[in-house]
């Protein structure tokens, strides 16, 4: 049982947004407000550590933020798992207390409110919690122990390794599945169709799902 104050929530906002037109997807607005204000006020509640941001470039884009704005320690621009490489550094120096970090796209404005709760209670020995919906794993929403830090590094400079499913296949994880009622709660809004969807959904409360229990597919 992983519980909310020793939680740091990661909200991955590293991507180019290329199929947005390169913008910075977080900063797009949904509703009069941003995606990552919608995802913040969904996340935030659930971290009793508080919230970081991974993202490079001028932080002063991020100005309203409430939490620290963490750029890659690894040079390259490999993906989301050098922005958890850099949370999870960041936990281990500055947040004695986290024990684990929850990392979420800074593009998912419909997240649950029970995320953290139900993969910080996620049954098994697995190390890692991975959130599931509609039959697909969702890589970049999962919660991680602070202790794999050095394994993804070497992951990261040793071995060149870029898929986040790849390293979680290798570290094992408990799969939970959300169910897809009305809304999925983990879409991720990556185009400009996918805005126009998003605005047009109801965002009623979902009815909460168990945690499958399978083992994560290769």
């Amino acid at each position: 049982m992983v519980d909310r104050p020793h939680i740091l929530g990661l909200i991955l906002a590293g991507g180019l947004g290329r199929r947005m037109g390169g913008v910075d997807k977080p900063l797009v607005r949904l509703g009069g407000r941003t995606l990552l204000e919608r995802v913040v006020e969904r996340l935030g509640p659930q971290c009793g550590a508080g919230l970081a941001l991974s993202a490079n470039g001028d932080p002063a884009r991020f100005a309203g933020f409430p939490g620290s704005v963490l750029p890659d320690t690894v040079p390259g621009l490999p993906g989301p798992l050098a922005g958890l490489l850099a949370g999870l550094d960041f936990a281990a120096a500055q947040r004695p207390e986290v024990s684990h970090v929850l990392t979420v796209p800074g593009d998912a404005p419909f997240l649950p409110a029970d995320l953290a709760m139900r993969l910080g209670s996620a049954p098994g020995d697995a190390p890692i919690a991975l959130a599931a919906s509609g039959g697909r794993e969702h890589y970049t929403v999962a919660l991680w122990p602070v202790g794999l830090r050095g394994d993804l590094r070497r992951a990261l400079v040793e071995r060149d390794e870029r898929r986040v499913g790849g390293f979680i296949a290798r570290h094992g994880a408990t799969v939970v599945e959300w169910p897809v009622a009305g809304v999925d709660p983990f879409l991720n809004v990556n185009t400009p169709e996918d805005l126009v969807a998003a605005a047009e959904l109801d965002l009623k409360p979902r009815p909460v799902g168990r945690a499958s229990g399978l083992p994560l597919k290769a």
